[in-house]
């Protein structure tokens, strides 16, 4: 285990009153109430819980109402056991399930969605902004001109609506594969054949930035051979602004171990910026065949999960976590892609199984993320009311008699003022 001194920060505190007097010779709990780093899953639960409608997992189709037998009491407990775990979550945005009609987009249901996790401290990420797979089908009815100027809208209107709400957005996803992609026609293939990857991540991109300037924009990608890194290579020399690198880790044909991970680490991590682990899947189940080329094509049937593989399953996400979490500092977000099993493909992939009851995993990472990646200190102020804090960077209450003041303890944060 490393020292972790590249996910903690110092800082020298000075705590004073209202009157600007410092709070002197008094006894404070410093208390970490969230991470700097991102702690991320799937976080569709939101629109279940916010809207009541069940969301599909592969278009993000919003359509179907919930059963009004459905327990509320049921959907809050799934809810609060989301929130007790994560503090980032990505929202479905795809164009096929958010405007299945064009010119009526689900805003509203997305809004609420998204303000609801951000009240909740949550930072949220859009998933995603351009895609072939998923696209809305009426855009076929248009010539490739229309096509892109109609994305590049479609772009600009998402980042502009949800601006304040929703700063980070995965831009564009799965380009390697985009202009050849021949399961089906689709209208964005189309006009990647035409403009080229770099071209259309340029455009996208551009879009992006012009209406939010101080967003976080990621190209994403599961494909993790040499094709990605020269596409990430061409687009940065050719002046695209990546914010950082996504990685897809569904691992559905087998668990990447210690040495997958930081060979695959070596080689993004070239480029020096930030990288995310954005969909992470590990299963408690059995491996999809090699046979199987494309994952859409599988499926696992109701009881492939047993006791021994959900236990396996939370040690191989435990070593992945650590492995990331303390020796790779330019990771900064892992997002568990299912949060409860039998969402994509009926996997058995989630932390908490379809009744609600927590799996292993939850157990596992609870205690990595809220207990050992978590700093509580007890301090005594001096004459002028300094006390001196170290700890895993992120959002802090300092706690003395009825008092709670919040800080954030980030890499430059050398001194601060807490003021109540």
């Amino acid at each position: 285990m490393s020292d972790l001194s590249h996910r903690k920060a110092k800082s020298r505190i000075k705590v004073v009153k209202k009157d600007g007097s410092p709070v002197a010779n008094t006894n404070v709990t410093v208390n970490q109430i969230n991470h700097e780093f991102l702690f991320g899953c799937g976080a569709f639960e939101a629109l279940l819980y916010t809207n009541d409608v069940s969301v599909h997992n592969g278009n993000g189709s919003l359509t179907k109402k919930l059963n009004k037998t459905t327990d509320r009491s049921v959907l809050e407990d799934r809810m609060n056991k989301w929130l007790n775990l994560f503090n980032f979550g990505t929202l479905p945005f795809y164009w096929g399930g958010f405007e299945p009609e064009e010119g009526k987009p689900n805003i509203e249901q997305l809004m609420n969605a998204a303000n609801f996790l951000k009240n909740k401290g949550v930072k949220v990420k859009g998933h995603p902004l351009c895609w072939h797979t998923g696209c809305v089908s009426w855009l076929m009815n248009y010539d490739n001109e229309t096509i892109l100027k109609k994305q590049l809208e479609r772009i600009r209107r998402e980042v502009g609506n949800f601006k304040g709400i929703i700063d980070m957005w995965d831009v564009i996803n799965e380009v390697v594969i985009m202009p050849i992609y021949d399961k089906y026609d689709n209208a964005i293939t189309r006009i990647c054949k035409e403009r080229g990857r770099v071209g259309l991540v340029r455009d996208v991109f551009q879009a992006a930035y012009e209406t939010n300037p101080q967003g976080t924009f990621l190209i994403n990608d599961f494909n993790m051979s040499s094709n990605y890194e020269i596409l990430i290579d061409g687009c940065l020399n050719s002046g695209v602004q990546i914010n950082a690198i996504g990685l897809q880790s569904h691992q559905h044909q087998g668990v990447w171990g210690k040495e997958k991970q930081d060979e695959i680490l070596s080689r993004f991590e070239y480029f020096g910026l930030p990288i995310h682990f954005t969909e992470n899947t590990i299963v408690a189940g059995p491996l999809v065949a090699p046979e199987i080329t494309d994952l859409q094509d599988a499926h696992y049937e109701d009881d492939a999960a047993t006791p021994e593989l959900e236990e396996k399953q939370a040690e191989d996400l435990e070593q992945m976590y650590r492995n990331l979490f303390e020796n790779h500092p330019l990771v900064t977000a892992i997002t568990n892609w299912d949060y409860g099993d039998g969402a994509w493909l009926n996997a058995p992939s989630g932390v908490i199984r379809k009744d609600n009851s927590l799996k292993p995993s939850y157990n596992r990472l609870y205690k990595l993320i809220k207990e050992e990646y978590h700093t509580k200190l007890e301090k005594k102020t001096d004459d002028e009311g300094f006390i001196d804090v170290e700890g895993f960077k992120g959002l802090y209450e300092i706690i003395y008699s009825d008092k709670k003041l919040t800080f954030s303890l980030t890499e430059n944060s050398d001194f601060l003022k807490v003021s109540e």
